[in-house]
């Protein structure tokens, strides 16, 4: 991204336009949003108008003044592009009776492209090469042999307008939902990070956890568990938490590697914590057909157990290498800092309270906002001048146009997937490959989400699984919805951290000095809940709140945990002592057994484990001559 002193005399017109398209989603927020297309145009447009500007070409070309003269013209063009459908909305609307002219059509291809080449600068090669293929499979789908895949095929004047001026392409649902709450949420975190919170958030969770054994990585999976629910992004929380936290768990004798994956596995879980969430999760409001409050409570037990398994990961390798706490006088004091600081909670309980008693998720972000700047005003510190309110503005629209290209771009692949019933034949694969059993398909479509997420963002790979590998699991196995959908969100999600292409492990072993494959394994090890709480709650859906029974929901949360605290023990290689190989094989078989829903399963795992920790419990230590930390 181009510094100020890069986009020189341009600067003005990129804070402009920032601001601009903040406003006005805070009015349509506030007043009611334009027809969705129309709404979509103004978010879409504004923001490839800042992309071109802000994003160069080509990266590593060092410092220069000023914007060149073609990313200029591009910026206004793909503006213009993108409000053509608002310049000519009753012409465009008739010609999907009528028939597109030939201007539309140029239009439509020009828009395509300048998505295309928007997400290349934003986020990356991998999804821009997804779309392009796609569109040549719409192209020339009819020249595959295979009867599983082609199809009669397309022109190129029937697939550039379904992308463009259709629902189900660039401006469908992922980039609408984008444009009404998306975008909200971002600025919200944006408000909140200007108030200090994400400090206080630090803090508070060395007061809590900081004194327990290993408590410098417990307090960092704490910290990551609370900015997350207010950035959404692995690699962003990982660089702006892990900073501060990574160097403590380093002091705190924590191996670099060691201190690199809990700060990636910690902040990849923000994305699941609730209230806020990845933005995909507001995605998923239109996909499953339910209120975001829904959707919100049922990822709560998940994050719950994804986070103590992070805690339990961290705790049996502190153990292992006798990682004390932290001195009570190193620490911040718990009282003090509710007492002078507590305030800083409220934006994030009104976003809970509001959604929580029925108010829709554009409300509630809207209050929050609101919440938010007035506690900025609160202290000297934190109270912006009308300049830095321009800066917040600013920043807000900033932070949303990687993700406002990624939908765009996601929207180009769902469209032709819906074009040519290409989800429908995955489905068919899916099923062929399982044979019906459904074990089979879980792991299939998690290797394909993971596939997947090594080069799609979080929300683009939600948006391609959630077209083509949901429906097969919700249609051939019954399986509830809710359920499948977040089984998908999950494996999207912890591609951020599965090696070879694990980019928030990289993210914290850049901080720590690590090597990062070894940064990327040990992440998976301490999230290791990740790939089993999926199938757990797809095997016992009461863990996503489907048909939940007080008796049925605490059984299952216990032998979850269990068998979490299991199957992380023998991967880290310690339990109450220092694992032996037969030990760790035993605990990895009680572990699983226990996260299947069936009572002589779970119960025979439980005993298993119980009977390992008995048998280490007779043992000597075998870090007896360790030293503890000295200070």
């Amino acid at each position: 991204m181009r510094s100020p002193l890069q986009l020189g005399k341009w600067a003005w017109l990129v804070t402009l336009m920032g601001v601009s398209l903040t406003c006005f989603h805070l009015y349509t927020a506030y007043f009611g949003t334009l027809p969705s297309q129309q709404q979509g145009a103004v978010h879409l447009g504004m923001a490839l108008g800042m992309i071109f500007i802000l994003f160069p070409a080509t990266r590593g070309t060092g410092p220069r003044q000023g914007v060149p003269w073609y990313d200029i013209v591009l910026a206004f063009t793909a503006t213009f592009t993108a409000y053509y459908k608002i310049l000519f909305y009753e012409e465009v609307l008739r010609a999907r009776i009528t028939g597109y002219s030939t201007i539309d059509l140029a239009i439509a291809v020009l828009g395509v492209l300048f998505v295309l080449e928007a997400t290349r600068r934003t986020v990356g090669m991998p999804i821009v090469v997804m779309a392009a293929l796609a569109i040549l499979y719409a192209l020339f789908g009819n020249l595959i042999p295979s009867p599983l895949l082609s199809h009669p095929g397309f022109s190129l004047e029937q697939v550039s307008p379904y992308l463009w001026f259709r629902e189900s392409g660039v401006f469908g649902t992922p980039l609408q939902i984008s444009a009404r709450f998306i975008f909200l949420f971002l600025f919200f975190g944006v408000v909140l990070m200007h108030t200090g919170v994400g400090r206080f958030f630090n803090d508070l969770a060395f007061a809590v956890t900081g004194r327990f054994t290993g408590g410098a990585g417990k307090a960092a999976v704490m910290a990551s568990s609370l900015q997350g629910m207010i950035s959404g992004s692995s690699i962003g929380n990982t660089v702006a938490s892990g900073s501060f936290t990574i160097p403590m768990m380093k002091n705190a004798r924590f191996k670099p590697e060691v201190a690199g994956a809990v700060e990636a596995s910690a902040s990849t879980g923000g994305q699941i914590m609730p209230p806020l969430m990845g933005a995909a999760a507001f995605i998923m409001v239109e996909y499953v057909g339910v209120s975001y409050r829904e959707i919100m409570f049922a990822a709560l037990i998940p994050a719950i157990l994804y986070f103590t398994g992070i805690f339990i990961g961290v705790h049996f390798e502190a153990k292992r290498h006798r990682i004390l706490g932290l001195p009570k006088d190193q620490l911040p004091s718990k009282r003090k800092l509710l007492l002078e600081k507590g305030y800083m909670l409220l934006p994030l309980l009104v976003i809970v309270t509001t959604i929580s008693v029925g108010f829709t998720a554009q409300r509630a972000a809207l209050l929050g906002i609101a919440c938010a700047f007035a506690v900025s005003l609160v202290r000297k510190e934190t109270r912006p001048s009308l300049r830095g309110i321009l800066e917040i503005f600013e920043q807000g629209a900033r932070v949303a146009l990687p993700v406002i290209a990624a939908v765009a771009c996601a929207g180009i692949i769902a469209g032709v997937v819906g074009m040519t019933g290409m989800g429908a034949k995955f489905a068919a694969g899916i099923i062929s490959l399982a044979d019906g059993v459904l074990i089979l398909a879980l792991i299939f479509t998690m290797v394909a989400c993971i596939v997947l997420g090594m080069g799609l963002p979080t929300t683009a790979n939600y948006v391609v699984t959630a077209t083509i590998a949901a429906p097969a699991l919700i249609n051939e196995f019954g399986l509830p919805p809710m359920a499948v959908h977040l089984f998908v969100f999950y494996f999207g999600i912890i591609a951020d951290i599965t090696p070879p292409v694990c980019l928030a492990a990289f993210a914290g072993a850049g901080i720590a000095q690590a090597n990062p494959m070894k940064t990327g394994f040990t992440a998976v090890k301490l999230a290791i809940g990740a790939f089993i709480i999926p199938y757990a709650f797809i095997y016992n859906p009461m863990l996503v709140m489907v048909d939940p029974t007080p008796l049925g929901l605490i059984s299952a949360l216990a032998f979850s945990l269990l068998g979490i605290m299991g199957v992380s023990s023998a991967l880290l290689g310690y339990f109450v002592r220092d694992s032996r190989f037969w030990e760790r094989l035993v605990l990895l078989a009680a572990g699983l057994a226990m996260v299947v829903p069936e009572l002589l399963t779970s119960g025979l795992g439980l005993l298993a484990m119980i009977a390992v920790g008995w048998w280490q419990s007779r043992r000597a230590d075998t870090f007896q001559d360790a030293k503890p930390l000295a200070s």
